[in-house]
């Protein structure tokens, strides 16, 4: 963690302790996420098995990298503790960062074994993920090997998904020319344009706004390669506007799907924007109608509970992933 505070640095990372992260190596986490502990004993699964296929006890969220170069007003983290434009100090490499995430996965499961109600055999299947979100925290894509450690992922036979906000198209048409694009690319877009970009990403990067705009104009010609993504978050009262600018990010980038979602009032985020803040389900499926009346996707999925909405142009067969 690239931190100018050292005192600041150990204070949060005993409070990301005690929310049960598990620092891997330098710069590099992994955490359970709820839907995992929910799915192991069979409460709940996210909207991500529902939508796509990805099995919630199979599943590893990490990163490998826990600084950002944005700022944004809706994140639950710490936004004065590790945001910078790179990566500082020491680099490790893709293999020692898979290998420590499956063992702290491992570790950070245990405890559920001796909870009423958890399914024994998911539990024992969680300890080998085949799913490596990378989103837990951070931007991926300011680490430098990003490329090889996507490859090491697959190397073992698990499926990748990458979340990135989008500001290094660089690091992307990269990970393209090394034939290492994830399963399935996510780019957050939490604004129809500049001027609420601004306001509520906080980017470091003054061209921040037409960085993204790069990264969607690429997205069309990955689509044979990696499932696209774009993930709209959805703040009431402060970018719930404008669908049809929405609609236009969706024209540029040309997904194969949008998740269409709303903010969510948790850890840091709270101090910035209270309960307010967050739309209800029926609200998102509204605005989703809105922003579909200009382009030619609909609403194809949604999950309640998790005020998230899929759209597409077409479903197809596939959406769902299957494994072995």
């Amino acid at each position: 963690m690239a931190m100018k505070d050292e005192n600041h640095e150990e204070k949060i990372r005993k409070q990301l302790q005690k929310q049960q992260y598990g620092f891997v190596g330098q710069h590099s986490a992994c955490k359970i996420c709820t839907y995992t502990k929910r799915s192991i004993k069979e409460e709940d699964v996210c909207y991500k098995e529902q939508f796509y296929g990805i099995r919630c006890h199979l599943c590893c969220q990490m990163t490998p990298i826990m600084v950002c170069n944005n700022r944004c007003v809706l994140c639950w983290r710490d936004t004065s503790a590790h945001t910078s434009i790179k990566i500082e100090g020491e680099i490790d490499d893709p293999k020692s960062i898979i290998d420590g995430c499956l063992k702290m996965q491992k570790k950070l499961l245990s405890g559920l074994g001796g909870y009423d109600g958890t399914n024994m055999e998911k539990l024992k299947e969680a300890s080998l993920p085949k799913h490596f979100a990378i989103s837990l925290t951070g931007e991926p894509t300011l680490y430098p090997k990003l490329g090889e450690l996507i490859k090491t992922i697959h190397g073992i036979g698990a499926t990748s998904f990458l979340v990135t906000n989008g500001l290094q198209p660089e690091v992307l048409e990269k990970l393209e020319k090394e034939d290492a694009l994830p399963t399935q690319l996510y780019v957050s877009v939490d604004a129809p344009n500049e001027e609420l970009f601004k306001k509520i990403d906080n980017p470091l990067l003054k061209d921040g706004w037409q960085r993204l705009m790069k990264t969607l104009s690429l997205l069309p010609k990955w689509r044979e390669k990696a499932r696209t993504s774009l993930r709209f978050t959805i703040i009431k009262g402060m970018n719930d506007l404008f669908p049809e600018q929405w609609a236009e990010i969706i024209k540029l980038a040309q997904p194969l799907f949008v998740e269409v979602k709303s903010y969510m009032s948790v850890g840091y985020a709270r101090e910035r924007l209270g309960i307010e803040y967050m739309p209800r389900h029926p609200e998102i499926v509204e605005f989703s109608k809105k922003i579909c009346e200009f382009t030619g996707y609909k609403i194809i999925d949604e999950k309640e509970g998790s005020r998230v909405v899929l759209l597409m142009k077409e479903d197809f067969d596939g959406r769902v992933m299957k494994f072995d």
